[in-house]
């Protein structure tokens, strides 16, 4: 079949590669003028399968009140609010209750540890040398914070995801560069898990993705989907729509509102997340691999010659305006941790600092397959675990549109779970 994938990211790519390695003729369609360039740019790059749980949990709302008067808060609150904001955040308000939440879990994971899984197949068979780091480790600062963690410690119990629990003393034989001066409880280590250069994956993958004869235009905006058996689309300044058998929307954010004038309308946010990334100044003193400090929901990640430190969820605002107390959280717990590590000058011109938005669904899964619309597929709302999740999405998705059962269950992972 001719297929059109709409999106470059990290879940286009994927998509278009496991397409066309299953013989599709696809095009990859992207307004930006490279691929990876939005949300896959800097993200944390952590794959830690147990970690990836709906935002929408019970208890949540209780907490992101408590965040919203800190300095150094994890959730935090951008003006602008639009109405499209305020309605996402009351229908994630009314997914907050335990049995939405265990549903909602149960899919991710199965999910995440099944793109894991295909994630290390592509790595593996593809040959791609891409910056990653091996082990995953969250840092508790107290008590308190060790409490809170226990009932993820229980999700990963009933996930069968092996972690120890680590003494100050064991954490530091794991990350020997931590602050000697740093006083903590001690961690939880997940040697099974780890960090990955997303963009950098993309970009491998979309070139193998081109050997196997993909097309990808740049700087081509989709004005309009025209459905049908073929389904159609319109370029911005074309006057003809192109025609393919099918299409395929990955398109984040841009999603819901391509899809508003086909009388779907997706909840979709963007949740927007941060990061910091600066070279090393000494590979001693700097992490080995990936850490979490569990108080701020801060990721330290090593990639390659750099550190990557990545977190907050911000709502409201806009991508174009940075805040400055989420950039100034980074910092913080870089210095916290790892002070000194980091070539920083004094103008910043060192530091990469980077917003991105992240295309969230209230409840938490994406929506991954035929959208009811004839012509079109969906692979879509991801959140911030599009990187753990991506290459599971798409290899499952291929496998829907080839006819043939998934590897995994595909159960609420669908355009039904969004029915009214």
């Amino acid at each position: 079949m001719r297929i059109a994938v709409v999106g470059a990211g990290i879940v286009g790519i994927t998509t278009a590669y496991e397409l066309a390695a299953d013989g599709h003729e696809v095009t990859v369609l992207e307004r930006r003028s490279a691929a990876a360039e939005e949300t896959s740019f800097a993200n944390a790059g952590v794959v830690a399968p147990g970690y990836v749980t709906p935002w929408a949990a019970p208890g949540m709302p209780r907490k992101v009140l408590g965040h919203l008067l800190r300095r150094h808060a994890p959730v935090k609150l951008a003006w602008p609010l639009s109405a499209a904001d305020i309605s996402w955040m009351w229908k994630w308000y009314q997914c907050c209750n335990l049995e939405t939440y265990l549903v909602n879990r149960s899919r991710l994971q199965r999910l995440a540890f099944y793109s894991r899984d295909r994630l290390r197949q592509l790595t593996v068979g593809l040959e791609l040398d891409y910056d990653s780091s091996q082990g995953y480790t969250v840092l508790l600062r107290s008590e308190k914070d060790w409490r809170l963690i226990q009932p993820s410690l229980q999700v990963l119990k009933d996930a069968g995801v092996t972690f120890h629990e680590r003494s100050p003393e064991q954490v530091r034989l794991i990350e020997p560069a931590l602050n000697p001066d740093a006083k903590f409880l001690g961690g939880i280590e997940l040697p099974d898990d780890g960090v990955a250069n997303c963009r950098q994956f993309a970009l491998l993958l979309k070139s193998k993705a081109q050997q196997l004869g993909v097309s990808f235009e740049f700087n081509t905006t989709l004005a309009r989907i025209i459905p049908g058996v073929p389904a159609s689309c319109l370029i911005a300044g074309e006057s003809q729509p192109r025609s393919f058998d099918r299409i395929v929307l990955c398109a984040g954010l841009d999603s819901a509102a391509l899809l508003k004038p086909l009388g779907v309308n997706i909840p979709m946010a963007a949740v927007y997340g941060y990061s910091i990334s600066a070279p090393i100044r000494e590979p001693l003193n700097a992490p080995r691999s990936a850490l979490m400090d569990e108080r701020y929901k801060v990721a330290i990640s090593r990639l390659g010659t750099r550190v990557r430190v990545a977190g907050s969820a911000e709502i409201g605002g806009s991508i174009g305006k940075k805040n400055a107390s989420s950039l100034q959280t980074l910092y913080k717990v870089l210095h916290d941790w790892f002070p000194g590590a980091t070539q920083q000058s004094p103008m910043g011109a060192t530091v990469q600092e980077w917003k991105g938005a992240r295309p969230m669904l209230p409840d938490g899964p994406p929506v991954i397959g035929n959208s009811g619309i004839a012509g079109l597929w969906l692979n879509i709302g991801h959140g911030s675990s599009g990187w753990a999740l991506s290459c599971g999405s798409a290899r499952a998705l291929a496998d829907l549109m080839a006819g043939k059962p998934p590897e995994i269950d595909m159960q609420g992972l669908g355009m039904a779970r969004l029915a009214p």
